[in-house]
């Protein structure tokens, strides 16, 4: 699709929205009195209203296509009833992943387990369960859910993107369990999406069929991400798009939730209150704190401090950046060191980044505008996240700024600046690509300037030294995070989170997100800051945790289901060990197959076995062993087949693997995967 034609993001759009009308709090517009804080202060105005639709293409609601619009000296959003203020930039890895265009995905539903114990239901309404289906033993598919006697609300369903380095061949993404879930879709209210990283929507195409469709509750951008991901998927039923704004409140169900903006990477971000008989149940979603020296500017502080008014019952909190003190840098100081770099260049610029960090892009973009600029844009996410962000329109782009990789040679290499994806050393992204050699219309030299703003990804370590070692042996000058303020995280330190716990007055705290040591290092700060340990749950996923009459705390003995779901091409299911323990099995020590012919009446060999061996042993220098193997082979056959009438192939096939391997075993120290093929004859 060219890249300014996105008109086909707002006809999707347009035609998939439902009116909210009826839950709606009226908000009051407000200017933002401050123009350099990271809350996506753009003035913006929009001449269509979105709308988005339900399963079957039904429009639901009363109908009304023009919702209250703010003129240019606003904070105007489409659908909505006052002038949201946004936040963000972005924070997400692009990874290679296989197209879905077409196929029908194949689901492969778990197997119920008849021996697991019984998990007690909600029955009574003093009660409210929460369950972190997923998310807090990892970064990354992150999913959690609120049940009440009456309603499930979900809370994201989030994917995550396997690394090079784990032993998982093949697979694309890993899901959370959804078992807990579809057994109890009856009860299933509303999805709702804090904000729209591949972490917190990824996985939803892979699961909203499982759990019944339910409809979904986010802010506009948000909305706009879910639909374009689904475009890849034209297979599945249309999903049923409530877009809110801020600040707005909502009842699915018999549960009313209050939503509140949160500073993170990404604009729209959101936290939500959920309303319970003896208090809330607060999901702040992924967040930070927007600062000045530790000082939190007000409109923020006055969000959080209207968050703890309520009676708080639980804080559901993110932890990524727990085990780092103090607070996080704010995302002005980026902008104020791109700017810089970008201003002072001398030759090309290349800046790496998350395709999310909406933002930033945007930032990047109006200070190339200012300094006279060509921007060059490389990789589909970026590409895809600006056609959105234009959509939205969350900025405006003067005409000519955007040129084509190969027209850059029309142009001093000063007035070049390329934005890539690919910081987290993806393969076939645009900066490896670039730095080996391979990108059609970008070659590297000693002229050009790399800026890698982002961070390394937990898990990604490996891939970016391999990126930073290609890069360096171009003679390329790099910036980096550790060596200029070029990047900053989207997620808040101890002393962000510490502070919005105090300010939310929690009676419980929940610590997700994150690895254990990260919901860990939460429990400590908070601890060594006055919170009663005892009121705290550090969770595994599937962790059952029931509050009882505002006061009673109890974790379950007994877990939600809670084994990953994996996408493996067009596959998605759970039982994929086997699969995958025999893709280990050929990447490590590959396979030896057997073709023998074998006689049904006498179960003898016609000739000599052929044996093929691939990734296992060089066979032209280990004659010895295939002469050893070919005797083991027609020895284990023929004696197998002794008396057997009628033969039975597929037993003596079974044995012949096992003799095989132990024998391979034996002699190489190598388990390669053993394929007996007897043809009888």
């Amino acid at each position: 699709m060219d890249f300014y034609n996105y008109s086909l993001i707002e006809y999707n759009v347009k035609n998939n929205i439902m009116n909210t009308e009826n839950n709606k709090t009226p908000q009051s517009p407000s200017s933002n009195p401050n123009p350099n804080r990271n809350r996506n202060n753009q003035n913006r105005s929009r001449s269509n209203t979105p709308r988005t639709g339900g399963a079957g293409g039904q429009r639901q609601g009363g109908g009304n296509n023009n919702q209250n619009r703010r003129g240019p000296g606003g904070n105007g959003r489409p659908n909505t009833n006052g002038g949201p203020k946004k936040r963000g930039g972005g924070n997400r890895r692009n990874n290679r992943r296989r197209s879905m265009t077409n196929p029908a995905l194949t689901h492969r539903m778990a197997e119920k387990d008849h021996k697991a114990p019984i998990i007690p239901e909600v029955t009574d309404e003093n009660t409210v369960r929460v369950i972190p289906m997923s998310g807090v033993e990892q970064i990354g598919r992150n999913m959690t859910i609120v049940e009440t006697k009456d309603d499930i609300i979900i809370f994201d369903i989030g994917f995550q993107f396997v690394s090079p380095e784990a032993k998982a061949p093949g697979i694309n993404y890993i899901l959370p369990n959804t078992q807990y879930l579809e057994e109890r879709k009856h009860k299933i209210r509303a999805l709702v999406i804090t904000h729209g990283h591949l972490d917190h929507i990824g996985g939803i195409p892979f699961v909203m069929e499982r759990i019944g469709n339910p409809p979904i509750y986010t802010q506009y951008l948000t909305s706009l991400m879910v639909l374009k991901r689904q475009e890849e998927f034209p297979h599945l039923d249309p999903v049923t798009m409530n877009v809110i704004k801020e600040g707005d409140s909502f009842t699915v169900g018999s549960t009313k939730l209050e939503t509140f903006p949160v500073t993170h990477s990404i604009p729209d971000a959101m936290g939500v209150s959920v309303k319970t008989k003896h208090g809330d149940v607060v999901i702040t979603g992924d967040i930070k704190l927007t600062h000045e020296d530790g000082e939190v500017i007000p409109e923020e502080r006055k969000d959080w401090e209207g968050v703890g008014k309520n009676n708080n019952l639980l804080l559901v909190c993110d932890s990524t950046n727990a085990d780092r003190s103090g607070w996080s840098a704010p995302e002005g100081l980026v902008y104020t060191s791109l700017e810089e770099i970008i201003s002072g260049a001398t030759g090309r610029l290349i800046i790496g980044t998350f395709a999310s960090q909406f933002d930033r892009l945007i930032s990047i973009i109006n200070t190339c505008e200012k300094y006279g600029k060509k921007v060059v844009m490389e990789g589909r996410s970026i590409k895809t996240n600006i056609e959105i962000a234009l959509t939205a329109e969350l900025f405006k782009v003067q005409p000519g700024t955007f040129i084509n990789a190969g027209d850059m040679g029309d142009y001093p290499s000063d007035k070049i600046v390329i934005l890539s994806t690919g910081a987290q050393g993806e393969e076939f992204a645009a900066l490896m690509r670039m730095a080996t050699d391979k990108h059609k219309f970008v070659q590297l030299t000693e002229r050009d300037t790399l800026v890698l703003s982002s961070s390394v990804i937990p898990g990604n370590e490996i891939a970016v030294q391999k990126l930073k070692d290609n890069i360096y042996r171009k003679n390329v000058r790099v910036i980096n995070y550790r060596s200029a303020a070029v990047h900053s995280s989207g997620h808040g330190n101890a002393g962000e989170l510490i502070w919005v716990q105090q300010t939310v007055k929690p009676k419980f705290l929940l610590p997700v997100h994150g690895h254990h040591y990260h919901l860990k290092s939460h429990m400590y700060a908070s601890v060594e800051n006055g919170f009663p340990k005892e009121n705290i749950v550090v969770p595994d996923n599937g962790t059952i945790i029931d509050i009882t009459n505002g006061t009673d705390l109890k974790v379950q003995k007994v877990k939600a289901p809670s084994d990953i779901i994996m996408v493996d091409g067009f596959t998605v299911g759970a039982r994929q060990e086997v699969v995958l323990r025999d893709r280990q099995s050929l990447s490590e020590d590959g396979m030896f197959v057997i073709i023998a012919t074998v006689n049904t009446k006498t179960g003898k060999l016609r000739k000599s076995p052929d044996i093929i061996s691939r990734g296992f042993v060089y066979l032209r220098e280990n004659q010895q062993l295939l002469s050893e193997a070919r005797v083991l082979i027609k020895r284990t056959v023929e004696k197998r087949t002794e008396g057997m009438n009628p033969i039975d192939l597929d037993m003596v096939k079974d044995e012949l693997a096992d003799t095989v391997s132990g024998f391979l075993m034996q002699k190489t120290s190598k388990s390669p995967m053993v394929i007996p093929v007897l043809i009888g004859i």
